[in-house]
């Protein structure tokens, strides 16, 4: 169990993340702009620390002062909420050099892994794409329209667009680029088969230093509004026992093909 966390992340994000925290006995802290001195979450955290003017570039997605951040308060482990720098692989890679715990995710690199593994994806690009890439056209007809360009290095609903038919493609790829890099400072975005009218399930998996890994009761995350969780549901009334036990193994293949250690959700 951790002892202290540092937010990475601000607003209703962190406010979220500080409460569940309290409930565990963690202390908090908060990190923020200089003009978020005075937020919701920085009174609500045990500690706070200033980490760059207002651009989020220099504040939200500035590594270095995050870590410093963290060294300084004497954090072990670095929460990012969603967004920002949530599920930027580097910056996961930069905690773990520096003896902190990186609390989230990543998405590019891994797909390709996990369709070795034998886990079912979604159809999609193999790796990032732009605007130039060579067959993009005969790209997205294969995978079929609609399609949706997500983000490589976020989430939330940042840095995505579904795109209905072919011309709209190249420029769907351009806003959410910019959008992308302005959000969590990356540009990469990659497209995948637009599934419409999904159920989102999450099985929860713990894996420990030895290779056992185990998954828990799904949770059905369907009922959303700005691709944002309103409900979770368990189990799902959606799902039936042949259903879970296929989607349970598919979760710890995942764990197993990445040695994952800890506790975290598959989708």
């Amino acid at each position: 169990m951790f002892k202290k966390i540092l937010i990475a992340n601000r607003g209703e994000i962190a406010c979220r993340i500080i409460r569940a925290a309290r409930e565990m006995g963690i202390k908090t802290v908060a990190v923020h702009s200089d003009v978020d001195r005075d937020c919701l979450h920085t009174r609500m955290a045990d500690q706070a620390v200033c980490i760059g003017p207002y651009s989020a570039k220099e504040s939200y997605l500035n590594v270095p002062s995050i870590i410093a951040a963290a060294e300084i308060s004497g954090a072990d482990a670095i929460h990012p909420g969603y967004g920002f720098l949530s599920e930027n692989t580097d910056f996961a890679d930069i905690c773990e050099s520096c003896g902190i715990k990186f609390i989230g995710a990543s998405k590019t690199a891994i797909k390709e892994l996990m369709k070795k593994a034998g886990v079912p994806v979604v159809p999609g690009s193999d790796g990032p794409i732009t605007a130039e890439t060579p067959n993009l056209l005969k790209l997205a007809k294969k995978i079929g329209y609609p399609v949706i360009i997500k983000a490589s290095s976020g989430g939330g609903g940042k840095g995505m667009r579904v795109v209905q038919k072919e011309d709209e493609l190249k420029g769907a790829i351009a806003m959410a680029m910019a959008e992308a890099k302005a959000s969590f400072g990356d540009e990469t975005v990659y497209m995948e088969k637009y599934i419409e009218e999904p159920r989102h399930i999450e099985f929860q998996i713990l894996g420990d230093s030895k290779g056992k890994i185990v998954y828990l009761p799904e949770r059905d995350c369907s009922i959303q509004r700005r691709h944002q969780k309103l409900v979770e549901e368990s189990p799902s009334t959606f799902v039936n026992e042949t259903l879970r036990r296929k989607m349970g193994r598919a979760a710890r293949l995942a764990a197993a093909a990445v040695n994952y250690v800890t506790v975290g959700t598959v989708e």
